[in-house]
């Protein structure tokens, strides 16, 4: 954890709040912090800051003081086809840490329909693996995510209230080439929305659709790449160029 993230309500009124768990030990045992140090702290969803460690016993209480706004939402968001549970389970701290805006985890024809029933979708576990990313990007945006089993219905009928979109990219291997000059072209508030198929691609149909709905194919070449390989080969290409 580069930042120790804390929930709105651990605040009180007096700036101090209170950790334990995984986080209380992390300060201990990993950044080796005691009584009278200070260490990095933000709240979800708002201010970064530094805090001085009043206690160390079973919890540590903390003195925070707030300096750094909140950081501005990342102008890439993720239609990602939901992959095999234990790949999603991977997938939620490495998205949270590369920065995305919001996460649209959809059906699609090679998607197995029983992956929807797996407990890495409940909420809990989601915001779980979403922190763990941001503690390690040392960011307190937290990624809005949602679900849809229907993915005709969410790119014909639902897409559209997500944007507005500068670029819509459809991940596809050997089609179409990696837009940098187009990305690098866009308005500075421009944002931009990538598909990313399941592992075994999207299917003709659903390239059309997509196609129709202005997605543009794009590619990182010829190779065939796992779901979580290619969200981080797109999606760090995507964010090295719009900064």
């Amino acid at each position: 954890m580069n930042l120790i993230l804390l929930e709105p309500d651990e605040i009180q009124a007096d700036g101090t709040a209170v950790i334990s768990g995984k986080r209380a030990r992390h300060v201990r045992e990993v950044l080796q912090a005691a009584e009278g140090e200070e260490i990095r702290v933000g709240v979800v969803n708002g201010s970064t800051g530094i805090a001085t460690i009043l206690e160390d016993a079973k919890q540590l209480r903390l003195q925070c003081n707030w300096s750094g706004g909140i950081s501005p939402v990342p102008r890439v968001d993720l239609l990602l086809a939901m992959p095999r549970p234990k790949v999603m389970n991977r997938l939620w701290p490495v998205l949270a840490s590369l920065g995305v805006g919001r996460i649209l985890v959809s059906n699609a024809w090679k998607t197995e329909r029983s992956y929807f029933d797996t407990h890495v979708l409940e909420p809990e576990h989601i915001r779980e693996g979403l922190v763990e990313g941001l503690q390690q990007a040392r960011d307190t945006r937290l990624p809005q995510v949602s679900l849809h089993k229907q993915f005709k219905k969410l790119v014909e009928d639902q897409l559209d209230g997500f944007g507005p979109y500068a670029a819509r990219l459809v991940a596809h291997p050997g089609d179409g080439v990696f837009p940098r000059e187009k990305l690098a072209a866009l308005p500075a508030a421009g944002r931009v929305l990538l598909a990313v198929g399941p592992e075994g691609g999207w299917t003709p149909y659903e390239l059309e659709l997509l196609g129709a709905h202005g997605f543009e194919a794009v590619s990182w070449g010829a190779r065939t790449l796992r779901t979580d390989t290619a969200c981080v080969v797109l999606l760090g290409l995507v964010q090295s160029v719009l900064g």
